[in-house]
């Protein structure tokens, strides 16, 4: 009996910040196991970063990734270059989310789908600005975009809808879609802390970036319903269409008030796809009971995805984290080819 040989996938990163980094790791560490499972045999052939990008047409091995990064080694070749011109199945597009004109991601995400590569992302600056743009150059090659990673880290949204939950009507979707203001909430709330001192302590311990404010002021959680909005409930929005409120003016008093009556304060995502009672796109800080299934603690992300035929079906996760972040990676890989 003949062996069926695995069906070699050759791999581009673009962007080696932590979810890059973690996508080579994970690739690395469960590659035999993936050739195993899904007979395909998945290989980094390039990396494109600031200095410029390397690239080996057999492989690059750990050692010249981890010289890249530190910024040892780049070869005389553009983004763009690598991007069109080496020979490759996927780009994995992971550079930081730039919501105000997509860049430089935008442009990565186009060249590689025009240069009929698949294209998955974490990014979500271009599917929050041109997802209907993106998918219909996706269709028209014959290409597929995915992008699981961009709204709830190693918590499973799209995906699960678009497979598990095929068939269902989803009604709403509505959760915790920020690590960072959920831990800041906790800690006040636990911890009977002010604002000001957890976000300091969030930021020692890297939790929240030096510049919260795309986090703290709901602007994060607002990109990522766009995403929802957009992808599960085919309307076609922007982020100026979402009503916004963080978590800045949130007191102990309130959180005090809160708990006495039986709710936790968290910062809610909700997204529907409208009815009688029209279109929901909001965040804001919301009265949880704490009995409900929204009620998470920590850096944990959540999400209730209401649907006509399943009720109401309940995800928590980490939203964040290199290796998180890159588990959702490689289940879209390994989709494509499944």
């Amino acid at each position: 009996m003949e062996t069926k040989l695995p069906k070699l996938v050759r791999i581009s990163i673009v962007g080696l910040g932590n979810v890059g980094r973690g996508v080579a790791e994970v690739i690395r560490r469960k590659q035999e196991e993936i050739t195993r499972k899904y007979g395909i045999d998945l290989k980094i052939v390039g990396v494109a970063d600031l200095p410029g990008a390397v690239v080996d047409e057999n492989g690059l091995s750990e050692d010249a990734i981890t010289k890249f990064k530190s910024g040892e080694t780049a070869e005389d070749m553009t983004t763009l270059d690598m991007i069109k011109d080496v020979e490759h199945e996927i780009v994995v597009e992971t550079t930081p989310t730039n919501v105000e004109n997509g860049g430089p991601g935008l442009t990565h995400i186009i060249t590689a789908l025009e240069s009929d590569r698949h294209v998955v992302t974490s990014n979500k600056g271009p599917l929050a600005l041109q997802y209907g743009k993106l998918m219909d150059l996706a269709t028209s090659r014959g290409k597929e975009l995915k992008f699981e990673a961009s709204v709830g880290g190693a918590m499973p949204i799209i995906s699960l809808i678009k497979d598990n939950l095929a068939g269902n009507g989803i009604i709403s979707i509505k959760g915790i879609l920020n690590g960072t203001c959920n831990y800041i909430l906790t800690r006040m709330r636990e911890e009977k802390l002010p604002y000001e001192h957890v976000l300091k302590e969030a930021q020692e311990r890297g939790i929240a970036e030096t510049d919260p404010s795309n986090d703290v002021a709901g602007r994060d959680t607002a990109v990522k319903l766009v995403i929802l909005a957009n992808s599960i409930f085919d309307r076609n929005v922007s982020y100026k269409d979402v009503e916004v409120a963080g978590i800045t003016e949130i007191t102990l008093e309130a959180l005090k008030l809160a708990d006495d009556a039986g709710y936790v304060i968290k910062l809610i995502g909700e997204v529907d796809g409208g009815g009688s009672s029209g279109e929901c796109l909001k965040v804001a800080p919301r009265l949880v009971p704490k009995d409900d299934p929204l009620n998470v603690e920590g850096t944990l992300n959540v999400a209730t995805i209401k649907t006509d035929l399943a009720g109401d079906i309940t995800v928590i996760g980490k939203g964040a984290g290199p290796i998180e972040a890159a588990s959702a990676v490689l289940s879209d890989i390994i989709g494509i080819y499944m």
